[in-house]
């Protein structure tokens, strides 16, 4: 495409294009944005300036339309509703209770220590599959070992720390 042809183009288009969007979008700066990006995909969709030049002022309604849709959808996935402060008042805390958090912290280091018990590698082949969620694979790939090694220790780290999280 020329750069004559493209600006003849914007030239004849460009003020009822952007009135256009300006319409739909009640927004101005947005239209105007809009409507250059409608002239810049119509350049980088048809730089040889052919089949879609006989049709350029439909080529750029479709695509004008298709940027506003985009833009609204995209605004409305944004918009979050103001909550008065009362109502925001009235949810319930779903924080856990002091008792909770203690019983929890509690619960967390006596597993820390009994993972501590393990023998180092069969910690680090714990470690990284069932604290950091690496596969087998992958766990065995960053140990430099097989994955059948990787499943051995973890089941003897597994059958260690269940037996000593059991009451007695």
């Amino acid at each position: 495409m020329t750069d004559k042809t493209l600006k003849g183009l914007f030239l004849a288009h460009r003020r009822e294009l952007q009135a256009y969007l300006t319409d739909k979008l009640k927004d101005a700066d947005t239209a105007a944005d809009l409507t250059q990006e409608a002239f810049l995909r119509y350049a980088e969709q048809n730089p040889a300036g052919r089949a879609v030049v006989l049709n350029g002022r439909s080529y750029l309604y479709r695509t004008a339309h298709n940027l506003a849709v985009d833009y609204v959808r995209q605004k409305a996935r944004q918009k979050t509703d103001a909550a008065a402060h009362d109502d925001m008042a009235s949810l319930p805390d779903d924080r856990p209770s002091q008792e909770d958090e203690a019983d929890a912290r509690q619960k967390l280091d006596r597993l820390r220590s009994i993972v501590a018990e393990l023998p180092e590698r069969t910690r680090q082949i714990f470690v990284l599959n069932r604290v950091e969620g690496l596969s087998y694979a992958e766990t065995a790939e960053r140990l430099g070992i097989s994955e059948s090694s990787v499943q051995k220790h973890l089941a003897k780290a597994l059958l260690h720390v269940t037996k000593r999280l059991r009451p007695q």
